[in-house]
């Protein structure tokens, strides 16, 4: 019948292969996804009343799967991302009814048969083998709250302990009376697992449904509580009418313990010391263990058992958990009331045993509203003052203000207030409501079982027993040290980006900041990351004094310094704070405070260290003491040794074996760390690693193990939670910021998880940090057996990811906690009702993925290892991990449409077989696609599995993402079921994505029109921390299609800000202080503000910066869902740098309101042919250019204006492929790269100009008027990339002719392009000539340094000219674009140190990562303290120079200062003769080919060379030596110099402020703090004086 359908609609096959027959069989519902009316109309009636969806085989070939690939028992076949991966053809639908009239249709996984029960929620994300065996759950219909279960499978179920009890459940049996969930995993992957979760539901005869929005059940029992529902089956067949449907029922009415009760008497641990009776309530197994792991014997008796007649010696009492109300075991509390009244046997009892000793004690009980279900309850001891996180599952609660004299709460919940225990003050009864067994859940109170063995041995000794005193044996009481006094802290920063250490530290100082203000403290920063928001001072920030309750202004004094002793010294001596905070500047801020700890400043001036304690870090740090501090406790770690030299690694090596693992201490990002294979490789690496840190470990490798993490968080008073847990896809041997990561982890199981959190929390407070940290573990894939790698004291990378994952603000926490607050006494920031002493719980998954610019850089390699090489990540939220993944992936680069086999990224379609599995084999920035490439191949999950170590989960996964791409690819759009579309959108397929494969000329409008009009369209679901357990007060947003309604109205009609995505170079933190700066200046305005941007790292990804945060995909697609649904008044795409811009004229077409310059003006400026066209038509002098028409066109135009010439592409960041051609061949070669890159715009190839100085000009426009601008020198001319470029403001060089012609210019420009908003401006200057190269119509890298050098907020006067506002006066120095007397100098920072392999040149393409500033009363001030702060040591003495024969002469003057300042000059071959014949003393050294010696590589080796100057160009014939000096230059960390201007500046700087031969500068440059800078300049003449430095 399904056929004749088919051939009925003449439908392809492929067009209804799957899903499509799903669709037509059981309708749109069948599959769980509830479709709009519009959708709903169209679909089709099912073709027959039958159970199961037949298909038909021949034509449902291509979508079939091997049969090894589908649980045992399930047909063959293929669903969508909601119900799993390949699930079968041949279903069963499901509905579920609520007695509020809710019916939700689902698709089954379980036993097929309509059951009624009580509806609740658990948020617990691991454990659900445990849950469902839980008795307490009796006759109750579980909703998962996490929304993918299943991934691990169920252990066998006839395996038993020694006790035999059941050895992984919690009975023999499932007590729940059904599951549902949102996505079930047909691909379980664990060791342990014996079966499919389905396949035990089948066996257990237990119903369970997937495909359900189970976020919004959560909602409806959260408001409405615990819900009477059922589970409705459409029978195969009925005779004679319809089948009546199962009644609700009232479990409340029921005696369920009785149902679940031992019906006789049981013993365990037979013969062991201490006797315990145990009424049987409905008793977890875990339970008994515990009991009998301490030596007692147990005999469970049924609930109703009669203890007047045993003669049961006992000598002591437990009452077990339960299901149901306690008030209908009358019969149980009358027992127990007997037990209490003779007084002379300790009683314990848990869950349901709580509220029996309650009602026997004389109290009530009462009916939560939706009871406690989960893993992450907080309950705090009124003996000992902790709070702990506990496991709990019970609808009911005890009265404790109902407890007669005598009695006492032990536990509270810290969210609700409820009860969560009891105790009598002189007898040995006592309780807990929560699970102290943890089975499933932490085990952080499992120490009750030692309180209850106590007060058994006591009593039985005829000692009195105390609980307080018990309680102070097995759980000291938290004694809260003196909380510290502080007034004024100092914080330390990061400095500039770099790779391993980015704009997470901006986002968790900024959190910093603000939580310390918000005590009324005084701040002081120093970080010379002039881009970061954190630098702002209290005259830049826009911050409405209304927000948050506060004026956050950032720190009262910022200073631009380099993070280093001297420096930090000298604002000490200055700023005399009374604390430090270390924790927030990553390993910069680390280390230097173990300097000023070692050295004896903090002690000097009187600091204390808040937070980790110095010794505290140095035992993380320091990989001997580290492992000594493990050993301690007994924690595990990988056999290891500690050494400081080449020949202790080799020795080490030697007894570990090969491959082992080496990593440095006191390193960042890995850097120095791999495996090495053999002792050349060891030696050599042992060397790199030792120039840069003191000591190496070497230790066993575990590569192909399970990597791991968790962020943890402890105060001073031992409180102590873990906050996320993550995963890494890749298997150990990549560092975990290299690796793609998901939150929370998908492949462990309840034990693993727990005990992995467990040893966090042991190993957290044995090493006694405060604050947060990251723990990091090797797990073995085949066993339980595990290894910790290390810790991390202080926020991190991770720490970033975890707190966007989560939504719990780390950074934040950690100040306070820093501070001496308690976690318990720190309030939720989301829900803002619950408190922080609290573990998160996600009804999501996250996917972070690397973001690496390999292809930048000449000669790099494009492996990656325990070395991190990327420069940025994006994180995904989605409710599957295919939908989650393929947006991440879209997020790291727009050219990838998902997960598939993408030309650029590998190029692996043409592989040959051996070239493929070379490439899984092998860890690359690119092997994501090479997995693409291998299941489109059809290379089974398994063989992929063997060559990669990646878990089979995560590629079962793929594989069906794959499978989705089948089964669109070549289907016209117009005989696409919309079931199939919508399926592929839960998948996470994008509109470009579906278009692309469907074919037939279909676009990206073309799928959004198609789901428009079948009403596929996304919701908006919220972050809340909880899981929906509590409602949130912010709004952290994301959007996904695996849901069925939104949890937000949207009436505010606000601004979208496009934020600027993934850090990449050419886009990094400044363009997230553009953003935050838009946000806030529209908020200062009264209007709302929506945020869109996908990057953890940033501020602007922070809920509490914006109205509304959108963590979701910045594509054209997503933007119109965002400003569709909120009915937007208006984008901003100015402020976000590259990818905004980029789609601002499709967005401008779709009807969207843009504001500032028109998308037509900014595609003119975009698109190189339209600018220069508009530049020759508005007067504007430019190069010689020519749009490239053909390859002979360009060769030509090559002939008639000369070489060199630049070639340029449209519509890219950071010079991508531009390249500047000296030769017809590279000409050629050049545009052929360009065009790869630019395939929908055109490039445009022009004159270079050399020797030409280069300008920039940030400015802002109005209606085609300048407001206001600041112009910028280079002190590179012009060939290096403007982001590469040392910035000088104001311009040291420039006439005032020449200003005039810059401003000409400008205005011209503005003009032209009818600019309203922020623009930057490209300029050469030479010979009195301005020639413009580009004009970008958007906010810039160089706007924070403009802006701060300047006092003027560019992007707050931007801001306000797009939307329309009034602006700000602007203070009368603005018009000259400087402040008087200041100078400000712009350094870039590189991380060549971490590209194995790449040329550290410099050219017409970006390659810095980060970059830092320094403002001065001179230049030459500023440059010196850029310079160190990029990390540029300056040179005690010798300097090696080797420059190329052209340049010699020009830098003869610049070599005689170096010899003047007293340097020691060392000079290559052909450079030495020059300084010879120039009479400049220099000491020759050889290049290692020559076979003479000294060589240069001996010398930078050894550490003798202290700075190289290589001025090299395109007529160095020497260019791999030349190449290998600058590689081994940076291998070695030896500052390179390879610019002339640059080493020039430096000889000057240093002469003009006497440092020449002093490795210290501080005490002869100027230390003020910006805002002592800004007070200077406005101040009169006589008082602008430059005070002394230091001193004063």
């Amino acid at each position: 019948m399904v056929s004749a359908v088919f051939s009925a609609e003449g439908r392809r096959a492929r067009a209804v292969l799957a899903l499509g027959i799903a669709f037509l069989a059981g309708g749109a519902e069948a599959w769980g996804v509830r479709l709009s009316p519009r959708l709903a109309s169209t679909a089709p009636r099912p073709v027959a009343a039958r159970s199961f969806a037949r298909a038909p085989s021949a034509r449902v070939a291509r979508a079939r799967v091997a049969a090894s690939d589908v649980e045992e028992g399930r047909p063959l076949g293929f669903v969508g991302s909601t119900f799993g991966s390949n699930s079968a053809l041949y279903f069963r639908q499901g509905t579920l009814v609520l007695e509020d009239g809710t019916r939700l249709r689902g698709v089954s996984f379980g036993a097929e048969q309509s059951v009624a029960g009580e509806l609740v929620f658990t948020t617990g994300m691991v454990g659900y083998p445990e849950t469902l065996t839980d008795p307490s759950y009796a006759r109750q219909m579980i909703v998962m709250t996490y929304p993918i279960i299943g991934n691990y499978g169920v252990p066998k179920g006839d395996e038993l302990d020694a006790l035999g009890l059941s050895a992984n459940f919690e009975s023999d049996r499932i007590h729940a009376a059904a599951l549902i969930v949102q996505d079930y995993s047909h691909h379980h992957s664990h060791w342990t697992s014996g079966r499919s979760l389905s396949q035990w539901l089948m066996e257990q005869r237990i119903p369970a449904l997937y495909g359900i929005d189970t976020r919004l059940l959560t909602k409806k029992i959260r408001e409405k509580g615990a819900l009477r529902a059922r589970i409705e089956f459409e029978p195969a067949y009925v005779s004679g009418g319809g089948a009546p449907a199962v009644p609700f029922v009232d479990i409340g009415e029921e005696n369920l313990v009785a149902q679940v009760s031992t019906k006789v008497p049981r013993t365990y641990g037979a013969g062991n010391e201490h006797k315990v009776l145990a009424i049987d309530c409905g008793i977890k197994a875990n339970i008994i263990r515990e009991l009998v792991a301490r030596g007692c014997e147990v005999r469970l008796v049924p609930w109703d058992h009669d203890l007047a007649s045993d003669s049961y010696a006992y000598d002591g009492v437990f009452l077990s958990n339960g299901p149901g109300d306690p008030s209908r075991v009358g019969k149980t509390v009358e027992t127990v009331k007997a037990v209490l009244e003779k007084g002379d046997k300790p009683v314990f009892g848990i869950c349901m045993g709580n509220q029996l000793m309650g009602r026997a004690a004389g109290a009530s009980t009462y009916k939560l509203p939706y009871g406690n279900r989960g893993q992450n309850q907080p309950a705090s001891c009124t003996l000992n003052g902790a709070c702990y996180i506990t496991p709990q599952n019970h609808g009911y609660a005890l009265d404790a203000t109902a407890l007669p004299s005598g009695w006492k709460e032990l536990f509270v919940n810290r969210n609700d207030g409820s009860n969560e225990g009891i105790y009598h003050e002189s007898k040995p009864f006592f309780t807990a409501q929560f699970h102290p067994e943890a089975k499933c859940g932490p085990s952080d109170t499992n120490f009750l079982f030692d309180v209850f063995t106590r007060a058994m041995v006591a009593t039985k000794a005829g000692r009195p027993f105390s609980l307080r005193e018990a309680f102070e044996q097995e759980a000291p009481p938290v004694l809260s040290p003196p909380v510290p006094t502080v007034r004024k802290v100092l914080l330390l920063g990061s400095g500039g980006l770099s790779i391993g250490q980015a704009g997470e530290f901006d986002y968790s100082g900024s959190q910093a900041i603000k939580a310390l203000k918000e005590e009324g403290l005084e701040v002081v920063l120093i970080n010379p990351n002039i881009a970061s928001v954190q630098t702002n001072s209290l005259e830049m920030d826009v911050r409405p004094a209304d927000v948050d309750g506060g004026t956050f202004g950032g720190a009262d004094r910022t200073y631009l310094l380099p993070v280093t002793l001297e420096y930090v010294e000298a604002v000490i001596e200055r700023e005399r704070p009374d604390s430090i905070i270390l924790s927030m500047g990553g390993q910069t801020g680390l280390n230097c405070g173990i300097e000023l700890d070692a050295k004896g400043v903090l002690a000097k001036y009187g600091v204390q260290v808040l937070g980790t304690p110095v010794d505290v870090i140095i035992a993380t740090e320091d990989r001997g003491i580290f492992s000594d501090k493990l050993n301690e406790i007994g924690e595990k770690i990988a056999p290891s040794f500690a050494v400081n030299t080449v020949e202790g690694a080799l020795a080490a090596a030697r007894q570990i074996g090969y491959p082992c693992m080496l990593r440095a201490a006191f390193a960042l990002g890995g850097l120095g760390s791999g495996i090495m294979r053999d002792e050349p490789m060891l030696r050599a690496q042992a060397s790199v690693a030792l120039s840069g840190s003191p000591q190496i470990l070497v230790e066993k490798s575990l590569k192909g193990w399970k990597e791991v993490e968790y962020e943890v968080v402890r105060d001073a008073a031992n409180n102590c939670i873990t906050v996320c847990n993550m995963e890494n896809f890749d298997p150990l041997g990549v560092h975990t910021g290299d690796s793609i990561v998901v939150a929370p982890s998908q492949t462990l199981s309840d034990k693993e998880y727990h005990m992995l959190r467990t040893t966090a929390i042991k190993v957290v407070r044995h090493l006694g940090i405060v604050g947060e940290c990251n723990i990091q573990y090797a797990l073995d894939p085949l066993s339980a057996e595990y290894c910790i790698i290390e810790v991390n004291p202080r926020l991190s990378r991770s720490s970033a990811l975890a707190s966007k994952a989560t939504g719990y603000p780390l950074a934040a926490v950690a100040a306070k906690l820093a501070l001496g607050k308690l976690l318990p006494d720190l309030t939720n920031a989301v829900t803002k009702s619950t408190t922080a002493c609290f573990e998160p719980s996600l009804d999501y998954i996250v996917t972070k993925i690397p973001r690496w610019d390999l292809n930048k850089f000449e000669r790099v390699s494009r492996e990656i290892g325990s070395a991190m090489k990327s420069v940025g990540e994006v994180m995904a939220i989605g409710r599957t991990f295919e939908e989650s993944l393929q947006k991440a992936l879209r997020m790291v680069e727009p050219a990838v449409p998902g997960f598939e086999a993408v030309a650029g990224f590998g190029d692996y379609a043409d592989a040959t077989e051996r070239e493929l599995e070379y490439a899984l084999e092998v860890a690359t920035d690119t092997r994501i696609f090479a997995v693409a490439a291998a299941l489109e191949r059809g290379w089974s999950v398994e063989r992929i599995n063997k060559l990669t170590a990646i878990d089979e989960w995560f590629l079962w996964k793929l594989r069906r993402i794959a499978e989705m791409r089948r089964l669109l690819k070549g289907t016209p759009l117009s005989e696409l079921p919309p079931s199939t579309v919508l399926v592929a959108k839960k998948s996470g397929f994008s509109d470009r994505q579906i278009a692309a494969l469907v074919g037939a000329g279909a676009s990206e409008m073309d799928v959004r029109a198609f789901r428009l009009r079948h009403g596929v369209v996304p919701v908006v679901k919220q972050i809340d921390t909880t899981g929906a357990e509590t409602p949130a007060a912010t709004n952290y947003l994301y959007m996904t299609y695996n849901g069925d309604e939104s949890d937000v109205s949207f009436t505010d009609k606000g601004t979208l800000v496009l934020g600027s995505g993934v850090y990449r170079i050419g886009s990094s933190v400044e363009f997230d202080w553009c953003s935050v700066a838009a946000i806030r200046t529209l908020r200062k305005l009264g209007r709302p503000s929506v945020m869109l941007n996908y990057n953890p790292e940033t501020v602007s990804t922070d809920y509490d910066e914006c109205d509304r945060l959108y963590f979701d995909e910045l594509s054209l697609e997503r933007v119109l869902d965002v400003y569709e649904a909120e009915g937007c008044s208006g984008v901003l795409v100015s402020v976000g740098g590259q990818i905004p811009n980029t789609i601002a004229l499709p967005l401008m077409r779709a009807g969207v309101n843009v504001l500032g310059t028109s998308p037509l003006q900014i595609d003119r400026a975009e698109d190189r042919n339209k600018f220069s066209q508009a530049c020759d038509a508005a007067g504007v002098e430019q190069p010689a250019w020519r749009s490239l028409s053909s390859t002979a066109d360009a060769l030509a135009f090559g002939e008639q204006v000369g070489y060199p010439l630049l070639v340029r592409p449209s519509y890219v960041l950071s010079g991508a492929a531009m390249n500047v051609a000296y030769t017809p061949a590279e000409l050629g070669g050049y545009l052929d790269e360009a065009a790869k890159v630019s395939r929908e715009h055109p490039v445009v190839i022009s004159k270079f100009v050399e020797a030409g100085r280069e300008i920039d000009v940030d400015g802002v426009g109005l209606g085609g008027k300048i407001l206001v601008r600041a112009v910028m020198e280079h002190v590179e001319n012009a060939g290096v990339h403007s982001g590469d470029a040392t910035l000088m403001l104001p311009p040291q060089t420039l006439t005032a002719a020449e200003l005039v012609k810059i401003d000409d210019v400008a205005a011209r420009v503005c003009a032209t392009l009818e600019i309203t908003g922020p623009f930057n401006m490209q300029i050469i200057v030479k010979d009195g000539g301005v020639l413009v190269i580009e004009c970008n119509v958007r906010a810039s890298r160089s706007s924070p340094f403009a802006s701060k050098a300047m006092g003027v907020n560019l992007v707050e006067a931007a801001t306000r000219a797009m939307v329309g506002a009034p602006q700000l006066p602007l203070p009368p120095h603005a018009a000259g674009g400087a402040r008087p007397g200041l100078s400000a100098v712009k350094s870039p920072m590189f991380s060549f140190r971490r590209l194995l392999g790449a040329d550290p040149s410099l050219g017409v393409e970006m390659a810095s990562t980060g970059e830092v500033a320094a403002f001065g009363p001179s230049v030459n001030d500023a440059f010196v303290k850029s310079l160190i702060a990029s990390t540029v040591n300056l040179p005690g003495k010798n300097i090696l120079v080797s420059i190329q024969q052209r340049l010699r002469e020009n830098f003869a003057p610049t070599l005689r200062k170096l010899h003047a300042l007293g340097y020691t000059l060392y000079a290559s071959e052909e450079t030495s003769r020059f300084l010879d014949d120039q009479s400049i003393p220099n000491t020759l050294l050889h290049f290692k080919e020559s076979g003479l010696s000294p060589t240069i590589d001996d010398y930078i080796t050894e550490r003798k060379i202290e700075m190289v100057v290589m001025l090299s160009n395109q007529y160095s014939s020497r260019t791999v030596a030349n190449y290998a000096i600058r590689r081994l230059s940076v291998d070695f960390g030896v500052p390179l110099v390879t610019n002339l201007q640059v080493a020039a500046l430096f000889a000057e700087a240093m002469e003009q402020l006497q440092l020449g031969g002093s490795t210290t500068s501080a005490a002869k440059l100027d230390v003020r703090s910006m805002q002592e800078h800004y007070a200077a300049s406005l101040a009169p003449a006589a008082d602008a004086a430059p005070a002394p430095a230091a001193a004063k």
